[in-house]
């Protein structure tokens, strides 16, 4: 049985499924490019011992007190790699770690100077890049506004299909 028939017949006009399939293309390479981005700037500015996800995960946690749970519930990370990660950052000394007092289970994470000196290059970088778009007109604001609505959509479209189609 091929894929198509398991699924059933496609009813999505051609032109929007083309559209559709580039944007999931178009994302996926987006993701791509921000770690190499970030890499980039690490190796730029010599700091070898992170790798782009974690550094982003320490800009995403910012000044935040969080559990791995939670942020597997904002959608940022998978479950083992967000595991994987807090363990290696805690171990290189980018983040503190203790028991929850109320869930002994529970383990709440908190940047070091050290992982928060890594989140500030992450946000210079950032900032860098957006005034960047702007002053080079390359994105105005109500694009990117555009933009980030039709994702969001997008997104809230993912979401549900996985909350209650399956």
């Amino acid at each position: 049985m091929s894929i198509q028939n398991a699924i059933g017949p496609r009813s999505a006009p051609k032109e929007f499924m083309g559209g559709y399939l580039d944007m999931l293309a178009l994302v996926e390479r987006l993701h791509r490019l921000l770690l190499d981005v970030i890499k980039d700037e690490f190796e730029r500015v010599g700091v070898l011992e992170i790798n782009a996800v974690q550094a982003l995960l320490l800009y995403n946690i910012g000044d935040n007190e969080v559990t791995a749970g939670e942020l597997k519930s904002r959608g940022y990370y998978q479950g083992s790699n967000v595991s994987y990660n807090l363990k290696k950052l805690v171990e290189m000394g980018f983040m503190h770690h203790e028991r929850c007092e109320i869930d002994r289970r529970s383990v709440r994470v908190r940047l070091t100077q050290k992982g928060r000196e890594i989140r500030d290059v992450v946000g210079d970088l950032f900032a860098r890049h957006a005034e960047g778009l702007e002053s080079r007109n390359m994105l105005d604001f109500n694009a990117m506004e555009d933009n980030n609505a039709s994702l969001r959509r997008l997104e809230r479209f993912w979401s549900d299909q996985i909350r209650y189609i399956y």
